[in-house]
């Protein structure tokens, strides 16, 4: 962090985490486990260093209790979720989506600490990745598999009401919003078409976008896509992040320190804003 310029790292439970533990009890157990070490590895350093949340996502409401503790008693930031939390095994694996009404509970507990909820994107167990890409098994992961999976959570977050019921409700989503915003316009039009068909959305992709879901260049630093995306949903819902362990803090250096401002797609207050400026306010970080 020294050497690359990095003031403050969020910290949180590499994927899957949590959601890859099938048994609730387990699970539960040991969210609270993590989090807490968590929390002692970084009570001593609280100017460099917050938490986001590890949480057992099988019972909204146990998920909702363990949030408000990491909040309000650890000083935790928020959450993270690797995407669906997994349930089962075998023929009775199932995946639990946080999309349903059931975790109103949840959100709602979200919305009044007014922290944000990150998104992450997890491997499928098998046999879904084997059986999706048999064909070409080097899309397993990051190049394709991420993006493909979480992105169907965050549409399942807006085409369910998600963000009707709780339009104060803030999430993050990485990789420059999983793909998403580069393809707002069919997103839109497509879906449009199921509004009539009893579909529970009451706006469009778009507006949640702009309104609810923030992004992050974690292991994204296009250029290119970064001014495309700031006219789709607004500069200001995009804020600097590195994807450490798995991309380098060099890499991440090197784009925001100098490749960034070299091409002059944005301006020094804006590349200031996407370094840290949005990051302060979207985590609270002026209040701590």
């Amino acid at each position: 962090m020294d050497e690359t310029g990095v003031d403050f790292m969020v910290l949180s439970c590499a994927s899957p985490c949590i959601q890859g533990i099938a048994d609730p009890t387990e699970a539960t157990q040991m969210a609270v486990s993590i989090n807490n070490e968590l929390a002692s590895q970084i009570s001593n350093n609280t100017l460099r260093f917050g938490a986001f949340a590890a949480l057992d996502m099988h019972d909204p409401s146990v998920a909702a209790q363990e949030l408000n503790r990491t909040v309000t008693e650890l000083g935790f930031l928020g959450a993270l979720v690797n995407d669906y939390q997994q349930s089962g095994s075998g023929d009775n694996l199932t995946f639990i989506y946080y999309d349903q009404p059931e975790f109103d509970v949840f959100w709602q507990t979200v919305v009044d600490l007014d922290v944000p909820v990150y998104f992450h994107p997890r491997v499928n167990p098998d046999p879904v990745s084997t059986l999706l890409f048999a064909h070409a098994p080097f899309l397993i992961g990051p190049a394709q598999e991420f993006a493909a999976t979480l992105s169907d959570h965050l549409l399942g977050l807006c085409t369910n009401g998600v963000f009707d019921r709780f339009p104060q409700l803030k999430i993050i989503a990485g990789h420059l919003g999983e793909r998403i915003p580069s393809d707002l316009f069919r997103i839109n039009e497509q879906l449009a078409r199921q509004l009539p068909l009893g579909m529970p959305m009451q706006k469009n992709v778009t507006f949640y976008f702009q309104n609810n879901i923030f992004e992050t260049t974690s292991g994204n630093f296009a250029t290119d896509l970064v001014q495309f995306h700031a006219a789709q949903i607004g500069l200001e819902r995009i804020l600097y992040s590195i994807d450490y362990p798995y991309v380098s803090m060099q890499e991440g250096a090197q784009w925001i320190d100098h490749d960034l401002p070299a091409s002059r797609v944005l301006s020094r207050e804006e590349v200031l804003r996407l370094k840290r400026g949005l990051a302060i306010e979207l985590l609270g970080l002026d209040r701590r």
